[in-house]
C-alpha cells in the first residue's frame, strides 16, 4: 500500500510517499480503508519532533516511534481482528489511528464511531481531533452550564469553529467568536453572537467579562486572559504556541495550573482523547444539524506535505482534510 512516511524528525518536505506492507488488525482492532485523514498542528509537532518534550513522552527520542503520520480516519472497515464487537467489514467509519496517511490503517474500536450518514469521508475525517478537542474543553474542563456566557479565542481555526456551534448546542447564551477579519463571516455563520476581529481591537482589553475563555493555541499571557474572565470563571488553553523548541505552550500550561489555586478563577490546560462515546456523539450532532464540519481545503495524500505547510502558515479557516 500507499503510505507517507518518515525515518528522522524533520520538515514536512522530508515526509515521502512510499510503499509499504499492509497492516495486520490485533486483539480489537480494526483494518480501515482510508478513504481521507486531516491534518492537525499535533501532525506537526510530531514530523518535527518539537516539542523536545514529545520526544521524552513516549514518541522515540532520536526518530519517531510511528513511520506513519495521521491521526483523524474515515473510511470503511476492510477486517476485523479478534474480539471486535461494535464493527464488521464493510461499516463505514471515523475516528483516530496511528498511521492515517496510508491506505489502509488499524485503529482500537474504542478510538472509532460509525460515520456520520450525512457527511461525506473528508467531511467526518476533519472532526475526530479538532470535534473531541472542542467537546472536552467545553463541557468537560470548561464545565460550560446552560445560560453562560463563552469567549472562543481562535474561533476560525480547526478546533475553534466546532467551539463555536458546540457551545451554542450545549446552551451557552452568548459566543463571542476572536478571528481575523477575513474569517469573521465564516464565524457569525456558524453561530457566534459577537465576532471581534483581533488586528482591530484586543479581545482581552477588560471591556467584557465572560463565564467561560478558550484560548486555543494562543500565547497571550495569563494576566491578560484572566481579566476578561468573571470572578469565578474558567479558563481552559488548548494547546499553545511560540513556547521554544523544549516546552512549546505547556510551560504557560503549567503556570496556570499552579496558580488556579490561589484564585477565584479556574484556570486549566488539558489534552485531549477520542473516545468511542464522544465520537458517536458528535455524529449525532451532525447528523441533526447541530454542527458542521468547515473544510477550507482538500488535498491528495501525496500532497501531504503542502497541506501541513498551509496549516502552518496560519491562513487555512476551519479544518484541511486528506483525500486518499
Amino acid at each position: 500500500m500507499k503510505a507517507i512516511v518518515q525515518d528522522a524528525y524533520g520538515p514536512p518536505e522530508d515526509l515521502r510517499v512510499e510503499e509499504i506492507a499492509q497492516p495486520e488488525p490485533g486483539s480489537g482492532e480494526v483494518l480501515i480503508q482510508v478513504r481521507a485523514a486531516s491534518v492537525d498542528p499535533g501532525v506537526w509537532h510530531l514530523t518535527t519532533g518539537q516539542p523536545y518534550l514529545l520526544r521524552a513522552l513516549g514518541f522515540g527520542l532520536r526518530a519517531p516511534k510511528a513511520r506513519v503520520r495521521g491521526m483523524d480516519v474515515a473510511g470503511r472497515v476492510k477486517a476485523v481482528g479478534p474480539d471486535v464487537t461494535r464493527f464488521q467489514p464493510g461499516d463505514e467509519v471515523y475516528g483516530t489511528c496511528d498511521g492515517s496517511f496510508a491506505e489502509y490503517a488499524c485503529a482500537t474500536q474504542d478510538r472509532l464511531a460509525h460515520k456520520p450518514a450525512t457527511a461525506d469521508f473528508e467531511q467526518a475525517a476533519v472532526v475526530p481531533v479538532s470535534g473531541c478537542t472542542a467537546l472536552q474543553a467545553l463541557r468537560d474542563v470548561g464545565r460550560l452550564r446552560s445560560g453562560q456566557s463563552v469567549l472562543v479565542i481562535g474561533a476560525g481555526g480547526g478546533v475553534g469553529t466546532f467551539a463555536v456551534q458546540l457551545a451554542k448546542a450545549l446552551g451557552a447564551a452568548h459566543v463571542t467568536g476572536v478571528c481575523s477579519g477575513a474569517t469573521a463571516e465564516l464565524v457569525r455563520s456558524l453561530g457566534a453572537d459577537e465576532v471581534v476581529d483581533y488586528t482591530l481591537q484586543e479581545p482581552t482589553d477588560g471591556t467584557a467579562r465572560y463565564d467561560l475563555v478558550l484560548d486555543i493555541a494562543g500565547n497571550r499571557p495569563l494576566a491578560r486572559l484572566r481579566r476578561v474572565l468573571s470572578p469565578g470563571g474558567t479558563l481552559v488553553m488548548v494547546g499553545g504556541e511560540d513556547g521554544g523548541k523544549w516546552f512549546g505552550g505547556m510551560g504557560r500550561l503549567l503556570r496556570a495550573l499552579l496558580l488556579s489555586p490561589f484564585t477565584g478563577q479556574r484556570l486549566r490546560g488539558f489534552f485531549s482523547t477520542q473516545s468511542h462515546d464522544d465520537l458517536r456523539l458528535l455524529a449525532e450532532l451532525i447528523e441533526a444539524g447541530a454542527i458542521t464540519p468547515v473544510i477550507d481545503r482538500t488535498y491528495p495524500l501525496v500532497h501531504v506535505p503542502e497541506a501541513i505547510g498551509y496549516l502552518r502558515s496560519g491562513r487555512a479557516r476551519g479544518k484541511i482534510a486528506v483525500s486518499v
